[in-house]
């Protein structure tokens, strides 16, 4: 064989090591899913308790709604003591849940919800700032990949972290790709779902690094849009101080309504009239999240939005008939706030049955 032959077989070898190492889609799709809110997340419930809020008989009937996929909110709190072993009982409540998916044929995100480094509403946010809480970040995912990477890559896949709010988008970029390239190392073709800054806000996707050239990386926003409809009257936030009447759509709070409140009070929300929310406004915005992912190649998956409970239920219902129509005209994967707490598709042990029929009617 001369030079030439050579030059060209190693060529060909070359070529051939190289696109067999290229990553390869894995599969995993999704379309309307719910999320578990409240069970290994955000909440002190331990024991027999935890145990029965959710059950096979949950998982049965989210399937039989039309619903393909559960998102699982899941706390490092709860999942590891302050040294980093394994709760033992939270991961068996976690593989019960993931093995009911499997049998009733149902998806499943795992979404690491909260850090003990890292709180969506909290003040002081040690993972941006501190090496060993993001090395901490790190391991979790680590052991979590140990637990989970025997669940087929089709089935499961996992979110990295919920909500960051980084004071500079460039700096949760960094921590972010350094949290999927420790998964990679373990998991080479799991699907991993990374949401932007600011509490996954569509308008910072822009903002957004992800990993090159890798099809199993999916683009996470959140959306509850107009906030004052969303989470009227929520107590852990300022729209408590508004009583009055919201509106969808139109604009959040008549005009005739912010001018007969007291100055203090107007002056707070008077923004909120500036900005009329219909089908087009809120397709404008998922149209800015879309673009980017489209210039990545990579899907978009809406992991929250939903309507807190004090909502006025016909202009939540009406917001709830846009958002499903705009998520299958534009083909984006979503997750609804929440399966029974304050968001629910089964709100105080009532199921909400207009609700359900506006998340899952196709168009």
């Amino acid at each position: 064989m001369n030079y030439k032959s050579l030059i060209i077989t190693a060529l060909v070898l070359l070529m051939t090591v190289t696109a067999n190492a290229a990553p390869k889609p894995n599969g995993f799709t999704m379309t309307r899913g719910v999320n578990i809110s409240h069970w290994l997340s955000q909440s002190s419930v331990r024991g027999d308790r935890r145990a029965e809020y959710f059950t096979r008989k949950d998982v049965e009937f989210i399937a039989s709604l039309g619903f393909d996929h559960i998102r699982f909110p899941i706390d490092e709190e709860q999942m590891f003591d302050e040294q980093g072993n394994k709760e033992h009982e939270a991961f068996a409540l976690l593989h019960n849940a993931l093995k009911w998916c499997a049998e009733l044929k149902l998806r499943a995100v795992v979404d690491l919800h909260i850090l003990r480094s890292h709180h969506f509403n909290a003040a002081q946010k040690p993972l941006f700032t501190q090496a060993s809480a993001q090395e901490q970040f790190y391991e979790c995912w680590r052991k979590i990949s140990g637990e989970l990477k025997k669940y087929p890559l089709n089935m499961v896949a996992y979110e990295l972290m919920n909500e960051p709010v980084a004071d500079d988008p460039e700096i949760w970029n960094v921590i972010v790709n350094r949290c999927a390239e420790a998964v990679r190392k373990l998991e080479p073709r799991r699907t991993i779902i990374i949401g932007s800054n600011r509490w996954q806000g569509y308008e910072t996707v822009k903002d957004l690094r992800v990993p090159d050239n890798d099809p199993n990386i999916i683009i996470s926003f959140h959306y509850y849009n107009p906030f004052l409809l969303t989470h009227y009257r929520a107590s852990w936030t300022d729209n408590k101080l508004y009583t009055g009447p919201v509106h969808y759509p139109g604009k959040p709070i008549a005009d005739e309504d912010i001018a007969s409140l007291p100055q203090d009070i107007a002056d707070k929300f008077k923004w909120s009239n500036k900005q009329t929310y219909n089908i087009e406004k809120i397709e404008s915005d998922f149209l800015q999240v879309l673009q980017v992912a489209n210039n990545k190649g990579l899907k978009v998956y809406c992991g929250e939005y939903g309507c807190i409970d004090n909502a006025p239920e016909e202009d939540a219902l009406r917001w709830f008939r846009d958002m499903n129509t705009l998520f299958d005209r534009h083909g984006i994967a979503r997750a609804v706030w929440d399966y029974k707490g304050g968001f629910g598709i089964i709100k105080k042990g009532v199921t909400q049955w207009p609700m359900i029929e506006a998340l899952t009617k196709k168009d």
